[in-house]
């Protein structure tokens, strides 16, 4: 588990710990993931980048756990768990769901006064742009077949009923946390954004993504990518570059300073 402060949490995981990094990375995962989606990224990025994600209710340790079904609740409550993390300078990272969660916890910290380093947000649709989704009141068999064609999950999971049946509940919380989810205009980001799409991901077009720009004060990149939804996969060293340099970018400007 994460550890700020001398006390645990089991929103962190932090698996390579990075005393001496001079910038830390906050990994939100999809609808449905886990922190350990994360594990290489962070093994990647260590030592010279504090890679820390965040672990949601209802999934492998925290399976017994009830999930929180609404964005919104969600984000209030990893700003309380991110908050002592925020002694390093922090960029925000979130796939799918993820990339929304990091947003609207990036706003709620930006309010307190902390300013992010940059938010990457990767495979979903900048706020302002909504669909009707509703995958999450789909029946047990219409959730798994989303998760086949989208690709995010272990086959072996898939595979195995008692697993699936156990860790289904915690998909439905997500999905309903993604898709129910309503942007409340008011203050945006003023930290760089820098978003990343595949070019055939079913659940956005790159102009849905081009419209992050409306959302900080900052400077915005777009990278898109060949792929699908999870496209972080096939492209991870590429992805991985994005984000040390945006943690290099903010060591190189402090340095300057």
């Amino acid at each position: 588990m994460g550890e700020a402060a001398g006390v645990a949490s089991p929103w962190i995981r932090r698996f390579h710990p990075s005393a001496d990094a001079p910038v830390r990375l906050a990994c939100f995962p999809h609808a449905g993931g886990s922190a350990s989606f994360y594990f290489p990224l962070s093994q990647a990025l260590a030592p010279a980048v504090d890679v820390i994600t965040l672990q949601y209710p209802g999934r492998q340790d925290r399976r017994h756990e009830a999930g929180i079904g609404d964005l919104h609740d969600l984000a209030d409550v990893l700003v309380e768990e991110l908050r002592p993390w925020t002694d390093l300078p922090l960029v925000l990272f979130g796939h799918s769901m993820g990339a929304s969660l990091a947003f609207e916890v990036g706003r709620r910290l930006e309010r307190e006064g902390i300013t992010p380093v940059a938010l990457v947000a990767s495979g979903r649709r900048a706020p302002s742009r909504h669909r009707d989704e509703y995958v999450h009141q789909r029946d047990d068999e219409g959730l798994v077949r989303e998760l086949k064609e989208l690709s995010g999950t272990e086959p072996g999971v898939l595979g195995d009923e008692e697993l699936l049946r156990m860790i289904l509940p915690a998909i439905r919380s997500d999905y309903r946390a993604a898709e129910t989810y309503k942007y409340r205009p008011g203050s945006d980001l003023s930290c760089p954004v820098h978003a990343l799409v595949g070019d055939k991901d079913p659940k956005v077009t790159v102009d849905e993504t081009r419209s992050w720009a409306d959302h900080t004060t900052g400077p915005f990149e777009l990278t898109v990518f060949d792929g699908g939804h999870f496209f972080l996969a096939p492209h991870a060293a590429e992805v991985n570059r994005i984000l040390a340099d945006r943690a290099r970018a903010h060591v190189r400007s402090t340095a300057g300073a």
